[in-house]
């Protein structure tokens, strides 16, 4: 175990091994996502230390792998859900709905059947919701169980518009309606335990005044519902995570003790626990995404550059264009082995085999000037890379390996063609048969 004082507070792409990341594409091939385990849990101790007093949930859908869960978990986080899947998961991980919380956002009634049955084999479930109706549908389903409310506080903040989720309709109860809510839920049986909000993925320290008032609306929320509730307080007050991970090579990592004192000098006096649920935070620095070059050509005003991989494998550049490290892994082994200064610098554009043009991992990126067969490195990609990967273009998804210390192993194969086909019909087969065995699946 690495002690924390000598774990830097964000690792860059150049601290990573070039030899090792470049055995294991021979080993397991490319594209591959590489994800360090004992990074992992450096991240989470160093939050904890930050946050000392704080009940810490992992954000599961940044990366849900079963091996971060049961990392994560092992170290003493509880894990939050956003869907059904996730509460499957975690609850396999953590083997404790104590340790478990689900999101509901417009939860599919699928999901709801599904958690609904869990919490019957495991009452200690909690339950966040984001709507009155959500609070009907389970009450329809049977539940009074642990219930906590996700309240919209009016502020938004984050490191790209589509996941400021402060201020979006879409996410919780008006603030100023919460205590009515609770009060309401309360009155008709459920075990109200907590209230929950969240301003954003990727909160930075120069949004901080946000984060502060965020937290100070919460503590008065907290406060409201407790003298509502006439003695049956809270047991936690939610802030969410968001917390920003530096991806630019010249970014300063989050300062965490000046968040942690921030939150708790916001949230004042309150009698119930404070409650975080990083993901990004844990899991951003601790993966890599390796990909193979398998085209290079002179274009007009740059070298493009074909990768193995693409937008189905690593979807943030394309649809929130965020920036990721890029590190020719070949040309840093030549260059250290070399007398010389190694490849000239030039202007590339690498981009990946989807049929759009939003396929591109960088643009004029000065870079070592790649050939084919070298292995490039993409840092920051343990979270929302594999979690976001798709079979567009029918390409299946990727392998994962995990590294904990010295050892390796591969935690998810490579999908095959047949993967990617294998859910469809089978188109000789009478439709009423294929029904019933939909049906069937449903229900497990």
């Amino acid at each position: 175990m690495t002690d924390l004082a000598e774990s830097p507070a964000v690792r860059r792409l150049d601290d990573w091994d070039a030899a090792a990341l470049t055995e294991l594409v021979d080993e397991y091939g490319s594209p591959l996502y590489a994800l360090d385990l004992e990074r992992v849990r450096e991240n989470y101790r160093r939050l904890e230390s930050a946050f000392p007093d704080a009940e810490i949930f992992y954000a599961v859908k940044a990366n849900a792998l079963g091996d971060v869960l049961e990392a994560l978990h092992g170290a003493g986080a509880g894990l939050e859900c956003a869907s059904a899947g996730e509460v499957k998961r975690a609850l396999a991980a953590s083997g404790s709905g104590a340790d478990v919380h689900y999101t509901a956002v417009n939860p599919p009634a699928r999901d709801l059947d599904w958690v609904v049955d869990a919490w019957e084999d495991d009452p200690e479930l909690t339950i966040t919701v984001g709507a009155e109706e959500t609070i009907d549908r389970l009450e329809e389903r049977g539940y009074d169980g642990r219930l906590c409310l996700r309240v919209n506080p009016g502020i938004g903040a984050g490191h790209h518009e589509k996941v400021q989720t402060g201020a979006a309709a879409k996410f919780g109860v008006p603030a100023e309606r919460a205590v009515e809510v609770l009060a309401d839920a309360d009155e008709r049986g459920f075990d109200v335990v907590g209230v929950h909000a969240h301003v954003g993925s990727g909160v930075s320290s120069d949004q901080l005044d946000d984060h502060r008032e965020f937290v100070s609306r919460m503590g008065d929320l907290a406060r409201a519902v407790d003298d509502a509730l006439e003695g049956d307080g809270l047991e936690f007050v939610d802030v969410g995570g968001g917390f920003g991970v530096p991806y630019r090579e010249d970014e300063q990592p989050l300062d965490l003790e000046a968040v942690a004192e921030a939150t708790r000098d916001a949230l004042g006096d309150v009698d119930a626990r404070l409650a975080i649920e990083p993901g990004r935070y844990f899991v951003a620095d601790a993966g890599v995404l390796l990909t193979e070059v398998n085209t290079v050509k002179e274009a007009r005003d740059t070298l493009a550059v074909g990768v193995d991989a693409g937008m189905t494998t690593l979807l943030r550049p394309a649809m929130y264009d965020a920036y990721h490290p890029i590190r020719n892994l070949t040309a840093a082994l030549e260059a250290d082995s070399a007398d010389d200064a190694g490849r000239e610098t030039v202007a590339q554009t690498i981009a990946g085999p989807i049929c759009e043009s939003g396929d591109v991992f960088c643009t004029d990126r000065q870079l070592p000037a790649s050939e084919r067969k070298d292995v490039i490195a993409i840092g920051n990609a343990g979270a929302y890379g594999y979690e976001m990967a798709n079979q567009y273009n029918s390409r299946p998804r990727p392998a994962s390996v995990v590294i904990d210390g010295e050892t390796r192993r591969l935690a998810r194969r490579r999908e095959t063609f047949d993967d990617v086909t294998r859910v469809e019909t089978d188109r000789s087969r009478p439709a009423d048969a294929d029904r019933e065995a939909h049906n069937e699946d449903e229900t497990r």
